[in-house]
């Protein structure tokens, strides 16, 4: 078999084990199979891209990031419905239909609560996908949609042109997987999963909605050239065998038929795998809807009902304080068991210190709870007239709870955080950015690896690295002399490092790796910058006021001091070896954009600043040049439009000679 045939063959079949996985959720082949194949597959695209397609189950991690959408008008509109929020108003509807059409058949079916986009195909293959919008404009989010693996790339049998829209949504159990990581991290959590869906299916890198497991399920044929159908249900039965993922529908042909199937959508909607906020009952008959039409509005066939959240009353019994991986302290009330939502809740976010102040939230307090977006159980208000005597407004602790070192609020949010260079709480988080490529560098140090230490007492801040037991080491589960041997190389190499990789690794905030690439170049020294002031800090170019008072505030903790001393005495290099003397890019800000054969990107980029100038990551007015290399996008398209000198290659090597 050549080898075009072999990646057409390799094609075929991930598409397939894609659909029994992603749709069908019936696996066809294990996983080390799969992946197996698709690296074959992107080994065969690397030494060949001439037969290597756009469509590709290899392009699913989304393509180069974009600096904005491009609008879209929608072939065909996509209408919103009008609401009713009670079975009465549900009946009501129901009857205005079937006085004009008597025979009135419904489709009834769960309405997903997450992003509307349509989806394009011609000739097969999916070539575009837009977002909502106003229902006639939407966005170009295609590369973002391409990262869905449930959206087909491709179709058998399909018609020349065809259009079907669909709800993008999050998964509950993604949705919570990425909100514990955000806590542990100490960012803001996502308030439900369909903002979650709607922020990340808007990033303008598709390798971040990628990240976020989304899932899509197909609700209507918009178009489709040639093909004729009677009915809506028809068209899903159609849609399905086409393998797109469709919402499930029960036909009811009364209007208490209706109103139980949406009652018994209502009843089980927790047990789904995904967040409704409704059910929506359409006129299944397709001639009968052309018949009724719309307003200028709605559609007059179709409605959506609406459930309402579910509040209850709880006493809040105690606060206590969490500490996540970045240090930010968390407050969180421990309520009363209540039921709620599909589950019994036990605790509530409290988010932050301002949210306990402006709702004035006690311990003793009974308060209305519900879950946001039905899944994050939070505090809505307090019954003031049912606190009881005696209680007191509710702070912060003004150290860690864990450390004992000083907290402090961030100066560009609500989050306390604490500032102990050592605290347990954080020390997995840190320990692993400690050895991560962009700081130290330190290869056989996975995470895997710094949980077994930390959990054997071998690490307990980042200096204990260099004064490990690789015997022991040896020792434990899935190690080895080898292994430790290796280790210990690596751990020995990263002495060596320059300044600018030790200040990356510190993990003091705003400082990552080209704030401290500009600093070491700047002072030379770690002692320089340990003993340089707030002014002199930010006299360092891409350095300001909440850099630099970070900085301060970290080299002044005691706990650092006491770190920044054992790793001198281990023989961690402090010094830069690489200072800017060439200042001939000073002040410019270059893109780079296409696939470069001069050079990597790590490798023009460490060239820019080498001769001072900095490299961005999206095309703006204040852009200086834009290296184009070749297949260049939009970020070239963008540099044209704001009139941006655009280089190539040889042009950015003659600048550098």
């Amino acid at each position: 078999m050549d080898v075009k045939a072999r990646m057409e063959q390799l094609t075929r079949e991930l598409e397939g084990h894609n659909y029994a996985y992603y749709v069908l959720d019936d696996p066809t082949i294990p996983d080390f199979e799969y992946d197996r194949m698709l690296r074959e597959l992107e080994e065969l695209e690397q030494a060949h891209p001439e037969y290597a397609s756009p469509l590709s189950p290899t392009r699913r991690v989304g393509g180069e990031a974009i600096s904005e959408f491009q609008k879209v008008r929608h072939a065909v509109p996509l209408e919103s419905l009008q609401d009713v929020f009670s079975f009465d108003e549900l009946r009501e509807f129901a009857q205005h239909v079937v006085e004009a059409e008597p025979d009135a058949v419904w489709s009834v079916e769960p309405k997903v609560d997450g992003l509307s986009v349509a989806l394009e195909y011609e000739n097969g293959q999916f070539v575009r996908g837009a977002t909502r919008g106003d229902g006639l404009v939407g966005e170009d989010v295609t590369e973002n949609l391409k990262t869905i693996p449930s959206i087909p790339m491709r179709l058998e049998g399909a018609p020349a042109r065809l259009i079907v829209r669909g709800e993008v949504f999050m998964p509950r159990a993604r949705f919570h997987q990425l909100n514990d990581a955000r806590e542990q991290a100490g960012k803001p959590l996502f308030a439900n999963p369909r903002n979650a869906a709607a922020g990340s299916l808007r990033q303008l890198d598709p390798k971040i909605a990628a990240a976020r497991g989304l899932d899509i399920l197909v609700f209507n044929l918009q178009l489709a050239d040639g093909a004729e159908f009677q009915t809506h249900t028809q068209t899903l039965d159609y849609l399905r065998e086409l393998r797109f993922k469709v919402i499930p529908y029960t036909l009811c042909k009364t209007a208490d038929d209706v109103v139980r199937t949406v009652q018994a959508i209502g009843d089980g909607r927790y047990d789904l795998a995904y967040d409704i906020d409704g059910a929506v009952m359409k006129l299944n008959s397709l001639a009968g809807r052309a018949r009724l039409g719309s307003t200028a509005k709605f559609p007059r066939w179709a409605a959506a009902f609406k459930y309402p959240p579910e509040i209850k009353e709880t006493v809040v019994q105690d606060i206590v304080v969490q500490v996540g991986r970045t240090g930010v302290l968390t407050p969180k009330a421990v309520v009363a068991p209540v039921y709620l939502a599909g589950t019994t809740v036990t605790n509530a976010t409290l988010h932050n210190q301002d949210f306990i102040t402006d709702k004035d939230i006690r311990v003793g307090d009974t308060v209305k709870i519900r879950k946001a977006g039905e899944i994050i159980p939070e505090i809505l208000e307090v019954e003031l007239d049912k606190r009881p005597a005696g209680t007191v407004p509710y702070h912060l602790p003004q150290t860690c709870p864990v450390c004992g070192a000083p907290v402090v609020r961030d100066e560009d949010g609500a989050a306390l955080r604490c500032t102990g260079a050592e605290c347990p709480a954080q020390l997995a988080r840190n320990l692993a950015h400690f050895v991560s490529r962009e700081a130290m560098d330190i290869d056989g140090l996975g995470s895997a690896i710094v949980e077994t230490l930390i959990e054997h007492k071998m690490l307990t801040n980042p200096a204990d690295l260099y004064q490990l037991d690789y015997d022991a080491i040896a020792e434990l589960p899935g190690q080895g002399k080898k292994s430790a041997e290796n280790l210990k190389n690596s751990i020995e190499a990263s002495k060596q490092n320059d300044l600018s990789r030790l200040l990356c690794a510190f993990g003091i905030r705003q400082v990552g790796t080209k704030a401290a690439k500009t600093l070491a170049a700047a002072f030379g020294s770690l002692d320089a910058i340990m003993n340089a002031s707030e002014e002199e800090l930010t006299a360092v170019p891409d350095v300001g006021a909440i850099t630099a008072k970070s900085i301060r505030d970290w080299f002044s903790s005691p706990q650092s001091r006491d770190l920044i001393e054992r790793l001198r005495a281990a023989g961690v290099n402090f010094t830069a070896q690489q200072q800017v003397t060439d200042r001939r890019f000073a002040g410019l800000t270059f893109v780079l954009t296409g696939a470069l054969s001069l050079f990597t990107r790590e490798e023009a980029t460490e060239k820019i600043e080498q001769c001072g100038g900095k490299a961005a990551s999206s095309v703006s007015k204040k852009t200086s040049f834009v290296v184009a290399g070749e297949n260049a996008g939009s970020k070239l398209k963008k540099a044209n439009e704001l009139g941006v000198p655009v280089l190539s290659e040889q042009e950015f090597l003659e600048m550098l000679q």
